[in-house]
């Protein structure tokens, strides 16, 4: 499935830390579950791919005369 295909699939996403001090991205859906643990800065990059991507989706949907917002 190409990242960019929409999908019917509903699931539930939760964030957090562990007690091993790892950072969990925890996926339910459909009756599978998979928690996935990085350490923190693994996290960290994947924090700043999330914010980099989300940017770039937002000058993607602007309209063509709306500035864009730098943060």
């Amino acid at each position: 499935m190409s990242i960019n295909k929409e999908s019917a699939v509903a699931a539930n996403l939760q964030i957090g830390p562990t007690t091993l001090g790892m950072v969990r991205i925890y996926i339910e859906a459909e009756g599978i579950e998979m928690p996935l643990d990085f350490d923190p800065e693994e996290a960290e990059e994947i924090a700043e791919e999330l914010r980099a991507a989300a940017e770039r989706a937002r000058t993607m949907s602007a309209p063509p005369d709306t500035p864009k917002k730098r943060r």
